[in-house]
């Protein structure tokens, strides 16, 4: 077993958290990056053991666009501040990832300058795809280039030139000799060329002992990914959305179909997470703020490594918008959540379930089965070693009984309300409290937890403690004291109008909620002209084709809901999609 196993993630964007101006200018370094470091106490604080922080090097703007791989972003500061910070990091006990954005680079690469001067003599004109000295970009540069996303901005890199593999195999070699970092995050890794993708696992196993590889995998069938070969790990999108849709319909079958699918395909050790810098906030995508609890109570316990994104912990909001990612990436500063786990049970939960994962193996390492299943309830045990911890969640705003197969012990303690129940013929007893979660483990056989306080009965005062915070914290970051995280009288009453017709078993595998009637017709009208040669090969269809053939590889294997098919639809980008269909053979 390796650290990842074991890691309990937290996420920081750093020129967002840092409040980094979005345009660099590649001035003087400024040292950001140092104003990070009472982090690294907070995270420790709310049970996190690994970081993934990123992206951290020269680049133009957002990050992403990267101009020097082996020099820290000069918005953020000097090599020597990022060497401080993740050795800071180590002496705290915390693993530390780094952004590994390797399938393209920005303008300003030294290898695209050569081009821009040498034109058709440069030496790294096979460095980039497609270079067309026949076309031309919005940049007038006289010639044209294959990017990503189609965005000029971002240039994309031929992974299969041997001095591009060893020249980023390089650059990994060379962030683990001067910073000591434990793994990379590969960005876009769902279109990564695999060739590419063996030649960086392999160059990991040589440089550091446990070195991790995770990719950013949005669709398909993970085990094309995740293996001994390529990556040990990669995002768990079909996990985040279940998460929140499954809370939002009141659908626990969803989410357990989505553990299932997963379940599928393989022992896989998948990244958990709810939100993430790319993707809404997890309070603003809840219907019911009473909902926190137990989206994250299965976060840190279903199969897979869990993540936190910076912020999430203390409930802020953040709304994904048309042109800007930018409330997705707040400046925040520390000293506004000075008492956080304390006074904000959002923060207390998460700081509890840090605890309650570090001391429970069976959540990294057990089985999974399930236990009991309505759209409303949810029950599954994590057996290892002959010891089942149960976990139990409820979406409901009324208290709910469930009758559970127990193991082999005479009672259970439920880690978060210190709640003990016996075990009674086999089973126990127990009651779920409206909108919340437990994790159950045998009394005596676990480290004793200290109860955790998941509801705010008295809102006005948390309000009154929080008044100046809020002040001091723009829009899209609002304070959590003002809400609960467990159904009041007061919040149900408010969120009534939130709360979608419960669905029978039948027909609640997906959310009904976040299916596309304004776009309806016009995908019928799509399947009815796009006609597919399933004998032409994926690179060779166009997005329309790829859409309909992995639409036609799903119905294959059952029925295709509304929301499957926006999400078919809502993915333009042709590599994605290539691999997707090709996740299917």
């Amino acid at each position: 077993m390796s650290w990842y196993n074991e890691a309990i993630f937290y996420h920081i964007y750093p020129l967002g958290l840092t409040g980094a101006p979005k345009h660099n200018d590649y001035s003087a370094p400024v040292s950001r990056l140092n104003t990070l470091l009472p982090w690294i106490d907070h995270i420790r604080e709310i049970g996190c053991t690994a970081l993934y922080i990123g992206p951290l090097f020269e680049s133009v703007g957002h990050g992403y666009e990267t101009t020097d791989y082996k020099k820290l972003d000069s918005r953020l500061g000097t090599n020597e501040d990022l060497k401080n910070f993740v050795a800071t990091c180590h002496e705290k006990e915390i693993k530390v990832i780094f952004d590994g954005v390797f399938n393209h680079t920005g303008r300003d690469f030294f290898a695209f300058k050569d081009i821009q001067q040498n034109r058709e003599h440069s030496r790294y004109l096979n460095w980039y795809c497609n270079v067309n000295f026949g076309g031309n970009t919005e940049y007038n540069d006289g010639f044209s280039y294959e990017n990503w996303g189609g965005y000029n901005l971002l240039v994309k890199l031929n992974q299969r030139n041997p001095e591009v593999q060893n020249y980023i195999c390089d650059v990994i070699r060379f962030w683990v000799s001067e910073f000591d970092v434990d793994g990379i995050r590969l960005d876009a890794a769902d279109v990564l060329d695999f060739d590419f993708m063996r030649a960086l696992r392999r160059t990991a196993a040589e440089i550091k002992e446990d070195f991790w590889l995770m990719g950013e995998v949005i669709h398909g069938d993970y085990s094309r990914w995740v293996n001994g070969e390529t990556l040990h790990s990669v995002t768990n999108y079909a996990l985040h959305k279940a998460l929140y849709s499954g809370h939002n319909d009141h659908n626990y079958f969803e989410i357990a179909h989505t553990v299932k699918y997963l379940q599928n395909m393989g022992n896989l050790d998948l990244y958990n997470f709810v939100d993430n810098h790319d993707v809404e906030r997890i309070y603003t995508k809840l219907s019911n703020k009473a909902h926190f609890a137990p989206v994250h109570v299965l976060l840190y316990t279903l199969p897979g490594v869990p993540s936190i994104y910076y912020g999430s912990e203390f409930g802020i909001e953040g709304k994904k918008e048309k042109f800007s990612d930018d409330s997705l990436r707040p400046a925040l500063d520390i000293k506004d959540y000075a008492d956080a786990v304390q006074k904000n049970p959002c923060t207390a939960l998460i700081a509890a379930l840090g605890k309650i994962r570090q001391h429970t193996p069976a959540l990294s390492y057990g089985s999974y089965a399930e236990l009991q299943l309505t759209n409303r309830q949810f029950a599954f045990a994590r057996d290892l070693d002959g010891i089942r911890v149960i976990v139990t969640v409820n979406n409901d705003d009324n208290a709910a009984d469930m009758s559970l197969p127990a193991g082999n012990c005479a009672e259970y303690i439920g880690t978060l309300t210190g709640r003990k129940v016996p075990v009674q013929d086999g089973r126990i007893n127990v009651t779920v409290a409206a909108n919340s979660g437990e994790i159950w483990v045998p009394a005596g056989e676990m480290p004793e937890y200290i109860p955790v306080k998941t509801e705010t009965a008295d809102i006005e005062k948390v309000q009154e403690e929080t008044e100046e915070t809020e002040e001091t914290t723009s829009t899209q970051t609002e304070s959590p004291a003002q809400k609960t995280i467990t159904a009041t009288e007061e919040t149900a009453a408010a969120k009534a109008e939130d709360i979608q017709p419960e669905k029978t078993a039948d027909t609640s595998a997906i959310s009904a909620a976040n299916s596309f009637p304004e776009n309806t017709e016009a995908a019928a009208e799509k399947e009815k002209t796009v006609i597919v040669d399933m004998n032409k090969s994926p690179e060779d269809m166009t997005v329309d084709e790829l859409q309909q053939a992995i639409l036609a590889k799903m119905a294959g294997n059952g029925l295709v809901t509304d929301q499957m098919k926006k999400t078919v639809y809502d993915n333009i980008w042709h590599d994605s999609l290539v691999n997707w269909l090709k996740s299917f053979h």
